[in-house]
């Protein structure tokens, strides 16, 4: 494939660091440090789109439909990272927010060769999934046009899904492709086309908002509290205590005698101790709400 690296941002060269080689190890840290510092700002003028992608998904998973990333290398990795953390963070089923990399799951913790060069694997890997038009597909690359991408957000236009692209050059084919462009221009690495520092970043960022955001709109936080964390270890479980405690103002030994009557789902429990409801009657009051706890409690106390 015929391509020009010094086209793109990403692959230039950064005069902040030309002679970073040469510097102490602190002065080094600094300038990683600094340039660190322009990400979110970047990340702050995609914000509009962020919002019309975190709209996207959430509508998607109201209807019945996932939120699939698709990425190769450090993006494929990303992807997957984000989709791990929802179900213990927001008691999600893993199977709503799905990360594919090329290469598959080898790729994951070593470089699967070519993988990321082959257009076709996409369309195979969101096949795999069976895809529907009720999908949103995120497309995450850097460059904006690694081909495995490109494949699978072509075939996602085809089946009607919703398609997202997240890149870090203006003007890539991704974005051509997209329905919804996020493209933060956070300029040359520190290390030339080492895209795993700042465009990894901001990645990250816009990741965290778009699950966070979705997850938000779909009622799984309450004030800024994730209440359908699921308390899957020792930690989580002290954390659904908390949360509980923090909710409602009842104390640890209320909460805890509380979630025990739910099976430890902290929205039921939150309910069933502000609106004076045992754990049937919450629990049938926020399925009559679609799981949204503020309707639920302004319900109950009408």
């Amino acid at each position: 494939m015929k391509m020009d690296l010094t086209q793109w941002i990403t692959e230039s060269r950064n005069p902040a660091s030309a002679t970073i080689d040469t510097l102490s190890t602190l002065d080094m840290l600094r300038i990683i440090n600094q340039e660190d510092q322009k990400v979110a700002l970047a990340v702050e003028k995609t914000l509009p789109e962020v919002a019309l992608a975190v709209d996207a998904i959430s509508t998607a998973f109201q209807s019945g439909g996932r939120l699939i990333y698709i990425g190769a290398g450090t993006s494929g990795r990303l992807g997957i990272l984000d989709a791990s953390e929802c179900p213990p963070t927001y008691g999600s089923s893993p199977d709503l927010v799905v990360g594919l990399i090329a290469g598959g799951h080898p790729a994951i913790l070593k470089a699967v060769e070519n993988a990321e060069d082959n257009a076709s694997l996409g369309q195979t890997d969101l096949q795999a999934l069976n895809l529907t038009s009720k999908d949103v597909v995120v497309g995450i690359a850097a460059s904006g046009r690694t081909p495995y991408v490109l494949g699978g957000m072509r075939y996602a236009k085809t089946v009607g899904a919703s398609v997202v692209a997240i890149a870090c050059n203006p003007n890539s084919s991704m974005e051509q492709i997209a329905d919804i462009a996020i493209t933060p221009i956070v300029g040359p690495e520190v290390v030339t086309g080492s895209s795993r520092m700042k465009a990894g970043t901001a990645q990250k960022l816009i990741l965290n908002m778009l699950t966070s955001g979705a997850m938000i709109r779909c009622g799984k936080v309450f004030g800024n509290l994730m209440v359908d964390v699921e308390a899957t270890n020792a930690k989580l479980i002290k954390r659904q205590t908390q949360i509980v405690i923090a909710a409602t103002g009842c104390n640890e030994e209320e909460a805890d005698k509380a979630l025990h009557a739910c099976q430890r789902h902290c929205k039921t429990a939150i309910l069933m101790i502000l609106a004076d409801l045992d754990a049937k009657q919450a629990s049938q009051l926020l399925a009559v709400h679609r799981g949204f706890l503020r309707p639920a409690l302004q319900a109950s106390l009408s």
